[in-house]
């Protein structure tokens, strides 16, 4: 297998996370990849051209697998199916812990599919569906390095606006920790790839928080937020209980490798089957709590040299199991097997 379509929404090199995760190290394994994003050609032409024009690249470019990465609604489920009649299809999906209805509708339309739910073999399953492999997130340890650059920040936090997320970090701030956070959504907004990784390699703690619907009792009558993030912690709420694509289940995710690859010493919400990829409290530290997140925050700026040690033991746990080239290498191998 040489030839590979890797269809995304987003391969924009300053910013894409599939452009350095799936088609950097697919280049580097020594496939010839064609990327095709679906955003920009919906964007210039509508969906069923889109549709159109990427069937009409299969047939034309002849791969020999197809690893698509769907979002939303993007894609004609008839148009997969015909894709499948000329090339192996792979359906990569990132958050199926919680839009496990949206997975399991696509899991039909293709040869294979993924999931990154340490679970998510055993729902499928249940479901009816065998064609399934488990692979959880990675990241490119040629981009997410670490370059030894001096910490200029005590705490950092890099990630989308989520009310949730502002709970914690007023939570910090009102405890005169200095906690610098970037993030579309943020009044910093959107930062690049390149400038996200000096960040973490600058911080002496990385904070790594959760954007999911919460119903704390202390967070949804919190008095550490404007009215109008008083709102939209409300409107979150309601949404849940009428949207099922709404997140209300965590996950692990791209950033817990993303970090740990950087050098950086990261502080996590804590999430099931993270303990199956770190050493808990030895390669990544988790929280439970905002009160046991501000202990471990004072307790970790004040202990420099057991923060490095961590953040060292993760680095090096990352680079030898967590590479995108490793979950590749996972997935066509159990392209045989399955």
């Amino acid at each position: 297998m040489k030839k590979i379509i890797l269809v995304a929404g987003n391969l924009d090199p300053s910013t894409s996370y599939e452009y350095h995760n799936f088609q950097k190290p697919l280049v580097k394994m020594g496939y010839s990849i064609l990327p095709f994003d679906f955003i920009k050609v919906m964007r210039d032409h509508g969906r069923a051209e889109m549709n159109q024009r990427l069937l009409d690249t299969v047939k034309e470019y002849l791969p020999d697998l197809v690893i698509l990465i769907p979002q939303t609604d993007q894609f004609i489920p008839e148009i997969i199916d015909e894709i499948g009649q000329h090339a192996i299809t792979i359906g990569y999906f990132y958050d199926d812990m919680w839009r496990l209805e949206y997975s399991r509708f696509w899991a039909r339309h293709f040869r294979y599919v993924t999931t990154s739910d340490v679970n998510g073999l055993k729902k499928f399953r249940d479901a009816g569906y065998s064609n399934v492999i488990y692979s959880p997130f990675a990241c490119n340890t040629d981009i997410y390095c670490n370059k030894n650059l001096p910490k200029l920040y005590d705490v950092t936090f890099v990630g989308q606006y989520h009310p949730y997320r502002e709970w914690y970090l007023n939570y910090l701030k009102k405890a005169g920790i200095n906690v610098r956070v970037w993030g579309i959504g943020w009044p910093s907004n959107m930062i690049t790839t390149e400038d996200m990784i000096n960040i973490f390699n600058q911080s002496r703690i990385n904070l790594n928080l959760s954007n999911c619907v919460f119903w704390d009792i202390r967070y949804v009558f919190s008095p550490l937020r404007s009215i109008s993030s008083t709102l939209r912690v409300w409107w979150h709420a309601i949404k849940s209980t009428l949207r099922p694509d709404m997140k209300t289940v965590e996950q692990v995710k791209g950033r817990h490798f993303e970090i740990n690859a950087c050098g950086g010493f990261q502080l996590s919400y804590y999430v099931e089957g993270l303990e199956r990829l770190y050493t808990l409290g030895e390669e990544i530290v988790v929280f439970v709590s905002p009160d046991d997140l501000l202990d471990k925050v004072q307790y970790y700026l004040k202990h420099e040299e057991e923060r490095e040690n961590i953040a060292q033991c993760g680095y090096l746990r990352t680079r030898n199991d967590h590479k995108a080239e490793n979950r590749f290498h996972n997935i066509f191998k159990e392209l045989d097997t399955i």
